[in-house]
């Protein structure tokens, strides 16, 4: 026969079932979004540490000068943060905003020949935006001199 609790015996249990529900439904919810966390990695990043082939990951930069190519809805071109660059390959419609020199990030793999294929590509929506990963990037590589649009300036008053 089971004695009977006291109610701090009960209290106690029902912490500890409330605190190990709490860690179930963690760590249910973390291996469910484990497939879609994606981080943003510069091509200076991907010059010292190589991704692997179906790694999900976003890259970005800028659109390379002169790097633009298009065939139908398939466009290649290279994004560079002035120190490394990287090619890219989409398929689909290039947002209106997208165009050489300006900050661009992608969303995609690389394929096993080292070609990044990406599934989503992302411009810049006005003259004075950067994402903020661009322009870290671009700025870790020395090579990018102009003031961070994404951060904020102080205005002259």
């Amino acid at each position: 026969m089971m004695a009977k609790l006291t109610p701090k015996q009960t209290r106690l249990a029902a912490l500890i079932g409330g605190f190990a529900f709490l860690a179930l439904a963690a760590g249910l919810a973390l291996t469910a979004l484990e497939d879609n966390i994606v981080f943003f990695r510069s091509p200076s990043e991907l010059a010292a540490n190589p991704a692997t082939p179906g790694e999900a990951m976003r890259v970005g930069g800028l659109v390379q000068e002169g790097s633009v190519a298009r065939d139908g809805l398939r466009a290649t071109f290279a994004v560079t943060d002035l120190a490394h660059t990287i090619k890219v390959s989409y398929e689909g419609m290039l947002p209106d905003l997208f165009r050489e020199g300006q900050g661009v990030v992608a969303e995609g793999r690389f394929n096993g020949a080292g070609l990044f294929i990406a599934d989503t590509v992302l411009a810049k929506h006005d003259e004075t935006y950067m994402p903020p990963e661009v322009a870290e990037a671009l700025e870790k590589s020395g090579k990018y001199n102009q003031p961070h649009p994404g951060k904020s300036q102080e205005r002259a008053q």
